[in-house]
């Protein structure tokens, strides 16, 4: 098989859909990802998907190979030139850091850091299978990082962080920059930060979706196995108790249609109201795995043993119950779908409802429309921001 021509392909694609630059798609040009994930057919091994590698015994994923295009958007943003020192949050499988180091070399140096040593040891046999100039990969607690090799040039996190930790902001050399999927109260953003003065500053935003850290560095988020076979799981910004979710999503819903301005496609939507959700919505929750028509994720509100979510199945705003509850009008041609289920559902249904028409009037925000910031000291006030509490920052978020 011409693997060559599987990577041409892959970066192809990718880059009709996204702006790469130059050293990034030689750099994917040049490593087989094929090599860092074996036992996965190879034409699966160039799709723009992740893949997971590693589960925990509940089912949770713990480890993978992440999207390609994610990984071109963040390398981008990292900026890796040849010569810098970098480090790496969170080894997975190696291939991201066989990217970084086509991008240092010649002259640079990557320190790849992970919790578990069994990670670790793959890591370096798929390092070595690959032919990729060297990496150092060591098992430790990413959030200490790693002082061996500071000061570093570019910081990178390939795991979902709740809060900068202070030793990677310390390792940081003058200049330095990192790039990590951060939690913004549930919802990650990739945010490429730089030092000013006494805070932190976000020089970009994007979406993305990791697999949360582990160790005594990790978060508040918390991922609910609802059921398996098939998998659906529930995710919240942080443990509440809900009662039996699972079962009311059983339940047969109620439907309230929201009329929006024009079409939104079901991504937009999701990560836009995903994110409207997580800076203004404390019950908000997010359900994946198989519900309705076909499997995808969610947003919606839950309470204990109700839930109502944005349909995932893309219908039509009509036929939907858009009564009082809904306040909205059930013929919309672009409307958007809410489904209640449980006790509570027609209510969450209506909530979650004025939720998505609060988006849409403030000109669906997405995650590059924010600014956010991170300070170790005294908090500015700032109207209009929302600022999130952490251990040992306090994030200032406002659209840009």
């Amino acid at each position: 098989m011409d693997f060559a021509t599987q990577r041409q392909a892959m970066v192809a694609q990718l880059r009709e859909r996204q702006d790469i630059s130059e050293p990034v798609a030689a750099a994917m040009l040049a490593v087989p990802r094929h090599l860092f994930v074996p036992g996965v057919e190879p034409e699966s091994a160039y799709r723009d998907e992740p893949i997971v590698t590693r589960r925990d015994a509940e089912g949770r994923p713990i480890s993978s190979s992440s999207q390609p295009a994610i990984m071109a958007i963040m390398l981008d943003q990292l900026g890796v030139e040849p010569g810098h020192r970098v480090l790496e949050i969170g080894a997975g499988t190696g291939y991201n850091a066989a990217l970084l180091a086509r991008l240092a070399g010649p002259g640079g140096r990557v320190v790849s850091v992970d919790i578990d040593a069994d990670i670790v040891a793959e890591a370096r046999g798929h390092l070595t299978a690959a032919g990729s100039p060297p990496v150092e990969v060591v098992c430790a607690d990413g959030g200490l990082g790693w002082p061996g090799l500071a000061p570093y040039d570019r910081l990178v996190a390939t795991v979902g962080v709740w809060d900068l930790a202070p030793a990677w902001l310390a390792q940081l050399g003058p200049g330095g920059r990192l790039v990590v999927p951060l939690d913004l109260r549930g919802v990650q953003v990739s945010v490429a930060m730089e030092r000013d003065g006494d805070r932190w500053v976000g020089r970009s935003v994007a979406p993305c979706g990791f697999m949360r850290m582990r160790g005594p560095f990790a978060g508040t988020e918390l991922l609910m196995v609802l059921r398996r076979d098939p998998d659906l799981m529930l995710a919240l910004p942080a443990p509440r108790e809900l009662g039996d979710v699972a079962a009311a999503l059983d339940t047969e819903p109620v439907e309230v249609a929201v009329p929006v301005r024009e079409p939104v496609s079901p991504l937009v939507l999701g990560m836009g109201v995903s994110l409207w959700l997580a800076l203004h919505e404390p019950r908000w929750c997010v359900v994946t795995g198989k519900l309705g028509a076909g499997y995808g994720a969610t947003a919606g509100i839950a309470e204990r043993g109700s839930i109502a979510v944005l349909a995932m199945d893309g219908r039509p705003g009509g036929g939907a119950d858009g009564g009082a509850d809904g306040g909205a009008d059930g013929g919309a041609d672009n409307g958007v779908v809410v489904r209640g289920h449980g006790p509570d559902g027609r209510r969450l249904a209506g909530e979650l409802s004025a939720h998505v028409r609060a988006w849409e009037e403030a000109g669906r925000p997405e995650a590059g429309d924010l600014r956010v910031e991170a300070y170790t000291g005294p908090v500015p006030v700032r109207d209009g921001a929302v600022v999130i509490g952490k251990r040992h920052t306090t994030l200032v978020v406002s659209l840009s």
